[in-house]
């Protein structure tokens, strides 16, 4: 399947290894491992020590300010050591380390059955912020303070981002196939707090089967629409989404809050129909396991903390050498050298690839064909702001709206010249956004 964009054509490729197949349940084996930065804020800070029993669903580490979120343990076992342990982003984070008793012994949760018009926005914030719920789709940002916007009556609109326009991703296409009542509840639940707010779910058209399935739930609801787009990427990037499905503005400098709307994953909105509905922590999530090396492509239930080797293995493993690992998408994913990482609250998917494309690519000098500004979605010039980087130029880099870069990867993927685009502007953007914080 390919999909065409401005400049080049982009294969929309692997979905189909992966999106009728059932989601397979894992119940993990091995030591569970859960890094306290598993969000946008401030570490979470543990609250059990060497030699604790826990249960699955119990708090082992609580948010360290509003900016923050709580950290629940997946399955019942002892607490062996809190220690700095390797993730996908490549450094070391501080980590709470469970040995798995197998048992997976869960705490008693309480069912809120309340009426939507009865829900109060204190128990419903209070109940996804208890339940450590973040942003989904890749950011990690605490969910309770994404909901909680100076004043309610200027959100206008609560987008579902249910694109998913990475290509081998499908876990989001399952979430919506298999639990839409849950994902549509949880959705009504935040149309519950913002009174003057309409509900919108964007689905990119290359997923029929989702868009009837929700529209046909949905017949009658005067406070939610379906709006399917066309597909193409990075249709499902935040600023791209909101402009698709309002006609509304953000850049670099501005919340999604400021244009008046409020974006979730459909992974987001189903934790929280699970937080508000059936107390329910977050303590596991889908996950996309697939590319050409994985012997059996699947989607996997699984629990938070989860090695990435045992989700591989619940694969079936590899088919071959893979050439390439990827926590993530491959346009915007991470290379990792190692499976030996836990799955977080943030992680999407698991690709391995029998070819490193990127790898083999020898960048030459840039020969102003301009491929890279026609593609752009931040419509800045990808191919000046490369090279300012390399200069270490940060004044010119932020004057010539660096920081408006989404880090896509389009413009990387459409250069003849195989330059490191994006992989250079990225490297920039996060020196810059560092040195603020100074």
């Amino acid at each position: 399947m390919k999909f065409t964009f401005k400049g080049g054509i982009h294969p929309y490729e692997g979905k189909e290894l992966t999106e009728e197949k059932d989601v397979i349940d894992y119940l993990p084996q091995g030591d569970m491992v859960y890094p306290l930065s598993q969000h946008i804020g401030a570490p979470a800070k543990p609250i059990v020590k060497k030699g604790d029993r826990v249960l699955a669903g119990q708090l082992i580490a609580e948010a360290a300010g509003f900016v923050s979120a709580n950290i629940h343990a997946s399955v019942s076992g002892t607490v062996k050591t809190i220690e700095p342990r390797l993730t996908s982003s490549g450094s070391k984070v501080n980590s709470i380390i469970i040995e798995n008793d197998k048992q997976y012994e869960t705490l008693a949760y309480t069912p809120n059955d309340k009426p939507l018009d009865e829900l109060t926005r204190e128990e419903v914030i209070d109940a996804i912020q208890k339940a450590g719920i973040v942003g989904m789709g890749g950011a990690g940002f605490p969910t309770h303070v994404k909901l909680s916007p100076k004043n309610l009556d200027d959100i206008d609109f609560i987008i579902v981002n249910a694109s998913e326009c990475e290509p081998y991703l499908t876990s989001d296409y399952r979430r919506i196939i298999d639990d839409s009542d849950k994902v549509i509840e949880g959705l009504r639940i935040v149309l519950a707090i913002f009174p003057n707010a309409q509900g919108i779910i964007a689905v990119e058209d290359n997923k029929p089967k989702a868009i009837k399935l929700l529209q046909d739930k949905l017949a009658g609801d005067a406070r939610i629409r379906v709006n399917a787009m066309p597909t193409k990427y990075p249709e499902g990037a935040e600023r791209q989404l909101i402009f698709a499905n309002t006609g509304r503005y953000i850049n670099s400098s501005m919340l999604p809050a400021d244009a008046g709307c409020i974006v979730h994953n459909v992974d987001t909105v189903y934790a929280i129909c699970e937080a508000v509905r059936e107390g329910k922590p977050l303590t596991e999530r889908l996950v996309t396991v697939s590319g050409d090396a994985i012997k059996n492509p699947c989607n996997i239930r699984m629990k938070i903390g989860t090695n990435y080797q045992e989700l591989i293995d619940c694969a079936e493993g590899f088919s071959k050498d893979p050439a390439k690992l990827v926590a993530g998408g491959p346009m915007m994913g991470k290379a990792i050298y190692t499976t030996d990482i836990p799955a977080t609250k943030s992680s999407s998917a698991i690709l391995a690839l029998s070819e490193d494309a990127v790898a083999e690519m020898e960048p030459s000098a840039c020969i102003r064909c301009g491929r890279c500004i026609e593609v752009c979605p931040g419509r800045v010039m990808p191919n000046k702001l490369a090279t300012l980087a390399a200069r270490n130029d940060i004044d010119a880099f932020v004057k010539n709206n660096g920081m408006e870069c989404c880090e896509c990867g389009c413009c990387s993927y459409v250069c003849p010249a195989r330059r490191h685009l994006t992989q250079m502007i990225a490297g920039t953007r996060k020196l810059v956004l560092a040195n603020k914080k100074k």
